[in-house]
């Protein structure tokens, strides 16, 4: 690891909470290349295609209260 990382990530700890998602998001912006927009696309035609699905009742679905009462019942 470079000293200048390592300086850094020292200093973006020291950071207040709401400075540190804030740095997290430009970090996260710069990287935002050609292969997160084709992944960002792919989750797009992968959640089209599960609406359609839906939409057409080709999928199984859960009564909102069951599947709360489940995730209590799982945490418990």
């Amino acid at each position: 690891m470079s000293t200048l990382l390592a300086e850094l990530e020292q200093q973006a700890c020291a950071l207040l909470p709401e400075e540190r998602a804030h740095l997290v998001e430009v970090l996260l912006e710069s990287l935002h290349d050609s292969s997160l927009s084709e992944i960002e696309m792919e989750w797009g035609r992968e959640i089209e295609k599960r609406v359609a699905a839906f939409d057409r009742g080709e999928l199984q679905t859960y009564p909102a209260e069951d599947v709360f009462a489940e995730a209590r019942r799982m945490t418990q």
